[in-house]
């Protein structure tokens, strides 16, 4: 995806989230381990939700901040997120650790993008949007620690 504003940044983030929550469901049906198996079906559920958290913000962001355009971010030395693109079983054969390894990962890149994004707005209102952005990703990260510890201890 071509990103130009930061409306489409949000598509774009909104499309990964839906992406990871369809191949982590995938997988949860064909890992051999049990706790991956449930830890894949409770994350596929998490980015499906994460997906309609993201395009709310579509919805409620001002008009300005939307249109507003990404010349760093295509000028950037910034990497595009590394996921698993397509759905290819990559996580059919990883383990609970190693799950959670790549989806914090994952979360972690997002962060760090927004964050960085926050830095180079040059309107207050597109600032706002993306801190708000990184703000929601922090927030459902630490989340989702919190219920993957409550998985471990089981």
């Amino acid at each position: 995806m071509d990103i130009k504003t930061f409306e489409d940044l949000i598509e774009w983030a909104r499309q990964l989230h839906g992406h990871l929550s369809r191949c982590l469901s995938e997988s949860s049906t064909e890992n051999q381990g049990e706790r991956a198996r449930a830890l894949l079906a409770y994350l596929a559920d998490h980015e499906s939700e994460l997906e309609r958290i993201t395009a709310e913000f579509e919805k409620q962001a001002e008009t300005k901040a939307l249109k507003t355009r990404l010349y760093d971010y295509l000028n950037s030395e910034h990497h595009p997120i590394k996921t698993h693109r397509t759905c290819d079983g990559h996580y059919d054969d990883l383990d609970f650790d190693g799950i959670v390894r790549e989806i914090f990962d994952f979360h972690d890149q997002l962060i760090d993008l927004y964050d960085s994004l926050a830095g180079k707005a040059e309107i207050p209102e597109a600032k706002e949007l993306v801190e708000s952005l990184r703000a929601m990703e922090e927030h459902e990260a630490m989340r989702l620690a919190r219920q993957i510890g409550m998985m471990d201890d089981v």
